[in-house]
């Protein structure tokens, strides 16, 4: 027992501390690398043919461990992790990501280790803390791309008068992007710089239904990409996918309001149990300590786990409408 709390408290200090020199020294060591990089970049000979073609490459290996970027970036999963980082907006490496995780995955086994007192509590322990930062980048990028796609049919009403007004249409996406907020306005802002610095604009379009996974930026650079070809009313169309969003979004909240009954349902059976073992904490705590202490508890406290979240996602998987 000694020995484990030993271990524990050793893991705590390391976890603190490496957080503390993350947190203090190391903008200060990248910053100075980067200075350094730049400084030789300057001094460099402008006859100096060596590593030709080296600059025509981008470097995205800009983390704390270059090295562990380069490693999970060549996997699909890495692949994906660095398309949901871009997508939520998170100033953040692959391998920033994943010490955040470790560090955090390591925090939380050692609080359930000294709470639970079981072999088993340090792995789960663990695996929860790990998928905890992937969990809130998961939640930031939902909250990103639902704040972009309610602001988008503005961004297309912007544009729509400026093609009325007789501009061009990268003269409208340069307007939509000096004149929307975060999100619309980076994103249309980096589609309007690739196609003005010679990326053809189907390239760049292509690129903006990437970064943002919506149908309806999808039926934009469709219809933008058609109009080109075959010609037509853009300014029109535009607006009549406007007028569809919005239509699509009140449809959208009232069926919010037909499901908030069952939504309401399914937090508070969620939270019912959890309630009332804290309850009976105060009320009767030997009866409770059975739980935390015998193996049979155990079991019992996991399967009750286990039974909660399927019946959470059947909830909610019965309330979910598709619009």
């Amino acid at each position: 027992m000694a020995l484990m709390v030993l271990l524990a408290f050793l893991l705590g200090a390391g976890i603190v501390l490496g957080l503390y020199y993350s947190s203090t020294q190391l903008p200060g060591l990248m910053a100075q690398r980067r200075l350094q990089n730049r400084l030789l970049e300057m001094s460099k000979p402008a006859d100096d043919k060596d590593d030709a073609g080296a600059g025509l490459v981008k470097d995205t290996h800009e983390g704390p461990l270059p090295a562990l970027d380069k490693l999970v970036g060549g996997t699909a999963r890495g692949v994906t992790l660095a398309a949901w980082v871009q997508q939520s907006g998170a100033k953040i490496s692959l391998s920033g990501l994943v010490l955040i995780a470790l560090g955090v995955g390591g925090l939380v086994a050692m609080l359930f280790t000294m709470a639970l007192r079981s072999p088993f509590a340090m792995p789960i322990g663990f695996a929860i803390g790990f998928a905890v930062p992937f969990v809130v980048l998961r939640i930031k990028r939902r909250r990103r791309l639902n704040a972009f796609e309610e602001l988008f049919p503005e961004a297309l009403d912007l544009i729509a008068r400026a093609l009325k007004a007789g501009h061009a249409f990268a003269t409208g996406l340069k307007m939509a992007a000096d004149e929307m907020q975060e999100p619309v306005g980076p994103e249309f802002r980096k589609t309007f710089d690739e196609q003005n610095f010679g990326l053809p604009l189907k390239d760049a379009l292509q690129n903006l239904t990437e970064r943002i996974p919506i149908l309806d930026v999808r039926f934009f650079s469709t219809a933008v990409l058609i109009q080109r070809e075959t010609g037509g009313n853009l300014s029109e169309i535009l607006e009549n996918l406007a007028h569809v969003v919005r239509e699509r979004f009140k449809i959208l909240r009232q069926v919010r309001v037909y499901t908030a009954h069952g939504r309401l349902t399914g937090y508070v059976l969620l939270a019912l149990p959890a309630f009332l073992a804290i309850a009976l904490m105060f009320i009767n705590p030997d009866h409770m300590q059975l739980l935390f202490r015998e193996h049979m508890g155990h079991v019992m406290l996991a399967s009750a786990a286990v039974m909660q979240f399927v019946g959470y996602i059947w909830i909610k998987q019965v309330i979910k409408i598709e619009v």
